[in-house]
């Protein structure tokens, strides 16, 4: 029976068109940009590289860095809010839990500050949750996001606890990606941006794109969006030696700060969604299901897309194939925190996918980190024994 997950995701997998052209040679490493029309997106629309260096570099409130280069020479920005508390222990977060006490890798009594850790797309083509973190630190930094619309119980919650924002968690990817938004266009192009060709012009397609990494050799005649550039797709590194400096960078943020949570940000077609995550504790299970099914509840709220709640905790590795190790697993791992990846719906107009603005999607990002904010604040960890 398949997931949840693989159903959303089968479903949004349209047949491709043939003979395209090409985004980029896998092998050489050389890309060529195809023509797409001028569009006249709306001002508060920020999903370009540009937008994201402007908006670290316009930072007074925060704190902005350089987290990693990536193998394209990009830099992966960091912007912090609030201020670092010496929460460090004695020993990594493996070792604590090792020896029956998280508090020996980081004290948490539940008086602390919040951490919360933004992680902006890992995949080129998945541009709104750029938009969304740009929109976030505009808010950080004057209380309203680039529409105007102010934001009074976000900002105050800002204000409450640490937030680590990475917009663009792989700019490779982002820079091989052409369109700045889905709205209005063919998910077969979106599948084709994303996932790349085949040698016979025909796109590459999910899951099964995940049966070659790194991408490349021959059955890769055009590099997608989805890795960067060392054709490393940054939700499957090799966790314990990773191919890539971002991922490396990723996980010492991690374990240097100790975030509550991590959310991850993705898109696909269908309605938003977080996910499960993977070979985590039963109760990190609980906690996502518990702030799924309160995002949710906020959608539904706003007369945005949704689903009936978070998803429901399930026994791993019941069923074979086993259920994969991905990025938010293993930053689970790193830290002990609530790590998670929220699904945005893309905007494309191909049926039955929900036909979405560019209002309505920056919506389902603001409302994402309003109420996760709302939640760390409200449920406050507690490592104590």
């Amino acid at each position: 029976m398949p997931t949840l997950r693989s159903q959303r995701h089968a479903a949004s997998l349209i047949a491709p068109l043939a003979a395209l052209t090409i985004l980029g040679a896998a092998a050489s490493g050389q890309s060529s940009r195809e023509s797409i029309p001028e569009r006249n997106l709306p001002a508060f629309w920020k999903s370009r590289l540009e937008d994201v260096e402007n908006a670290v570099h316009g930072v007074k409130k925060g704190a902005m860095s350089v987290l990693a280069r990536t193998p394209g020479g990009r830099n992966v920005y960091l912007v912090a809010y609030g201020d670092r508390e010496d929460r460090r222990g004695s020993a990594n977060y493996n070792s604590a839990a090792g020896g029956r006490d998280p508090a020996s890798y980081a004290r948490k009594d539940g008086t602390q500050k919040p951490v919360i850790f933004l992680l902006g797309p890992v995949h080129g083509q998945e541009v709104e949750g750029v938009s969304g973190l740009v929109n976030l630190i505009q808010v950080a930094e004057t209380g309203r996001d680039f529409r105007d619309r102010p934001w009074p119980e976000l900002a105050a919650n800002l204000a409450r606890c640490r937030v680590l924002i990475v917009p663009c968690g792989s700019p490779d990817a982002r820079a091989r990606c052409p369109y700045d938004s889905w709205v209005g266009e063919e998910s077969s192009t979106h599948q084709r941006v994303g996932m790349g060709t085949k040698p016979d012009g025909s796109n590459h397609t999910w899951p099964m794109t995940k049966r070659i990494h790194p991408m490349r050799g021959p059955d890769a005649a055009t590099l997608g969006a989805y890795w960067n550039d060392s054709a490393i797709n940054l939700m499957h590194d090799e966790w314990f030696d990773p191919m890539t400096p971002e991922t490396g960078a990723f996980f010492r943020l991690a374990r240097e700060e100790a975030p509550d949570f991590i959310a991850s940000l993705h898109s696909h077609s269908v309605p938003p969604s977080i996910e499960p995550t993977a070979y985590v504790p039963w109760t990190v299970k609980q906690t996502i299901e518990a702030l799924g099914n309160r995002v949710q509840k906020r959608y539904a709220e706003a007369g945005l897309p949704y689903c009936p709640g978070g998803p429901k905790p399930v026994e791993d590795g019941i069923k074979f194939p086993p259920p994969f190790f991905n990025l938010a697993s293993a930053l689970h791992h790193a830290c002990g925190g609530v790590a998670f990846v929220h699904e945005t719906p893309c905007g494309v107009r191909t049926p039955p996918y929900p036909k979405v603005s560019h209002e309505q999607l920056l919506d389902i990002q603001m409302l994402l980190y309003d109420e996760l904010l709302r939640f760390a604040v409200e449920n406050p960890v507690n490592w104590k024994k």
